[in-house]
């Protein structure tokens, strides 16, 4: 190995320069590309990521290793591995510490298997809930997502691992991912789609995924706009910039844009781009650049003390597998409540379990981002399992909804376990590679066509409440589902997600009161599709702004289902006394707030906080998150809560004088338990006007 552990970042570039300067160009150009990906991957009978991928960097003749990579978000794509629940659900837990921590295992369990290059810190924003990959993010809001995708980055990073935020930039639909290009104007693409991106950067990212669509006209592994601009000069980015895989480099001309590295193969770079820097079609220097920025990745997890040593049987571990469960029960979302949870177990004589999902095992996309646990805990499984045996616990399907009917009819309670497979959202896979026997198959994943249940899951929920009052829906899905047609029908509802290996436990613990839900919405409900931006999974091109989510619903002046940041709990939470003080300094605002436990039970409130000018704008949202913390407390009791904001974390980007400013002098700061006014408290702030360099921001 050319470098010792222990070096210092000045001894690290020394070697990197002294390395350009015995590297021959083919050797250059084939450190720029992946290696041996189609080969294993038919080895592997078609498995994805079944071992590591060899992706830049490795030159045996000066001793230079591989990075080697390997697939997430909800777990490491190899092996036996934890599954953790989808971000999406992590998402919803508002939880940066316990998000670095599973960042943290995934760094171990990589490590453990032979890899050191995580691709799975996917930040892109939920525009719209019928997105396929909706469940490999942590929402609708940047803020939340540069939050959690940050803490991912940090605990991955921690064991020498390089992290991945991806997909750079504005991929937010999949079935036309490889073709759509989005067409966005300056200050919706810094304000709105890539704030997050930059975050993950300032938290020590080494590496970044492109994207595979195109923004305004070029693809995002060509889009010099971005890949250059933006990311390494504005953001002074110094790690390396990698394609999605095979199309999301599609000839020489990416490197010269900034693209670094080719994955998942040699097939556009290689021997094509020696001869285009043989030519002058691709300067040289771009080519050493590219080497430089993958050699600093490299060397830096290489210099490293290792923190610990990594053995198979940190694997799935029973520590891990605690973290999953844990990471399970602070994302599920408790939406309504007048079923009487929780239901103690020893209260209950029978209860009716429904849903041919209850007893399957439902992790969520069966694409790039899946993992293989060692086993999965079924919500009926969780449930037997948790039961004492005075309970008895009986599932049906629900395909006879006469059976159902009487079923329901004589249950103390009723769970219904409703909502989507892998077959009906995820990464789109077509049916010709579904099949790889050249027989016809269905397609998998892809965007939604629908938010709702489908109509005989809407019929059994629909049944079900006739039958019985206390009916509770548990939704597995990746993002938004809307319920107008029954959520006024049953008495309890909650976003189950695809919770993971261990969610059955999880659910049980919620559902039995051994767990005080405190999961918030990552996302807008929508009581109506037609409430939210436009959206054609067959779209080949397509204009992103700045509204979505809350800021849209708020703009339009329309109700949601239910708000951004929304969830109950088995306790009650109030917010009062709030303080805004600035820190000039720092440049922060220091906001306090009293929340009180005002239940019987102890509990995790979820305080946000929002700022937007006080005077109304019709080009500016409302408010936005602009700062969040988990706090516990006990029944009865008062805890100050202190929010320090970032004033930079306010400003809006003026397309004109191309810089960041405060704007109005007025704001307004709202804090409380969800985007909804009537959760929370509000008051006034004046703010000196300051101004940002987008180098600053």
């Amino acid at each position: 190995m050319p470098i010792a552990k222990g070096a210092t970042r000045q001894e690290q570039e020394e070697c990197i320069e002294a390395l350009l300067g015995e590297l021959l160009l083919e050797e250059k150009v084939a450190m720029l590309s992946g290696h041996g990906f189609m080969e294993q991957i038919a080895e592997d009978g078609g498995r994805y990521c079944a071992r590591p991928y060899h992706i830049g960097a490795g030159n045996e003749r000066l001793g230079i290793p591989p990075l080697l990579f390997n697939d997430g978000p909800r777990g490491i794509a190899m092996g036996s591995s934890t599954c953790f629940p989808v971000p999406m659900a992590r998402g919803a837990s508002f939880d940066v510490e316990l998000e670095g921590r599973i960042g943290d295992a995934i760094g171990r369990e990589l490590r453990a298997q032979g890899g050191n290059l995580f691709g799975g810190v996917c930040i892109n924003l939920l525009r719209h809930p019928a997105w396929g990959r909706a469940q490999e993010t942590y929402g609708e809001d940047p803020f939340l997502l540069g939050a959690m995708g940050a803490a991912l980055t940090r605990g991955v990073q921690h064991h020498n691992v390089v992290a991945t935020p991806k997909h750079f930039a504005a991929n937010s639909m999949e079935n036309m991912r490889f073709q759509v290009d989005v067409s966005i104007d300056e200050r919706a693409l810094r304000e709105v789609y890539l704030p997050h991106f930059k975050r993950c950067i300032d938290a020590g990212a080494g590496a970044v995924m492109s994207a595979y669509n195109r923004v305004n006209g070029a693809h995002c592994g060509h889009n010099r706009e971005l890949l250059t601009r933006i990311l390494k000069e504005e953001w002074g980015f110094d790690g390396f910039v990698y394609s999605d895989f095979v199309l999301g480099c599609r000839g020489v001309d990416a490197c010269a844009a900034g693209l670094d590295v080719e994955a998942p193969d040699t097939i556009r770079f290689g021997a094509k781009l020696g001869l285009a820097v043989e030519r002058g079609a691709v300067p040289g220097a771009r080519v050493d650049d590219a080497v430089r920025r993958v050699l600093r990745s490299l060397f830096r997890i290489l210099a490293a003390p290792d923190p610990e040593t990594y053995d198979a049987g940190i694997v799935a571990c029973e520590a891990h597998r605690a973290l999953a469960r844990e990471a399970a029960e602070k994302s599920i979302v408790l939406l309504k409540n007048e079923a009487g949870l929780p239901w103690p177990p020893e209260s209950l004589r029978r209860l009716l379990v429904l849903g041919d999902l209850a007893d399957k095992p439902n992790l969520g996309d069966h694409g790039s981002s899946r993992v293989y646990p060692p086993d999965v805990v079924t919500p009926l499984a969780g449930l037997r399992a948790a039961c004492p045996p005075s309970c008895e616990i009986s599932a049906d399907e629900g395909a006879d909804l006469v059976r159902v009917r009487s079923l329901a009819s004589e249950a103390d309670a009723v769970l219904v376990v409703a909502g989507y497979t892998h077959a009906d959202e995820g990464e789109y896979i077509p049916g010709e590679m579904v099949d790889l026997s050249g027989d016809q198959a269905r397609s998998i994943g892809g965007d939604r066509l629908d938010l709702r249940l489908s109509p005989e899951q809407e019929e059994l929920i629909r049944v079900a409440a006739e039958a019985n009052t206390r009916v509770v829906v548990a939704v597995m899905a990746g993002s938004a589902v809307t319920m107008e047609s029954w959520r006024h029908r049953v008495g309890g509802i909650l976003m189950l997600w695809y919770p993971g290996m261990v969610g059955g436990d999880a659910l049980a613990n919620l559902l039995f009161g051994r767990v005080n839900p405190s999961g918030r919405l990552p996302f807008t409900i929508p009581t109506h599709a037609e409430h939210l931006p436009f959206f054609d999974r067959d779209a080949k091109t397509i204009t992103y702004d700045l509204w979505h989510g809350y800021t849209k619903l708020e703009r339009d002046a329309v109700e949601p289902a239910f708000p951004f940041g929304f969830g109950l709990s088995y306790t009650s939470f109030e917010f009062s006394d709030l303080s805004l003080e600035v820190d000039e300094e720092r440049e922060l605002l220091q906001v306090e707030v009293d929340v009180a436990n005002t239940g019987a039970r102890e509990g995790d409130a979820v305080v946000q906080v929002y700022a937007g000018w006080a005077k109304h704008s019709p080009d500016q949202p409302r408010k936005r998150l602009c700062g969040f913390a988990r706090q516990a407390l006990a029944s009865g009791t008062r805890q100050r809560v202190r929010i320090d904001v970032a004033l930079r974390d306010l400003a809006w980007f003026d397309p004109e004088e191309r810089c960041w400013r405060l704007g109005e002098p007025d704001w307004r700061v709202f804090v409380g338990g969800s985007s909804a006014e009537a959760h929370g408290v509000a008051a006034r702030i004046r703010l000196a006007e300051r101004r940002w360099s987008i180098r600053e921001r």
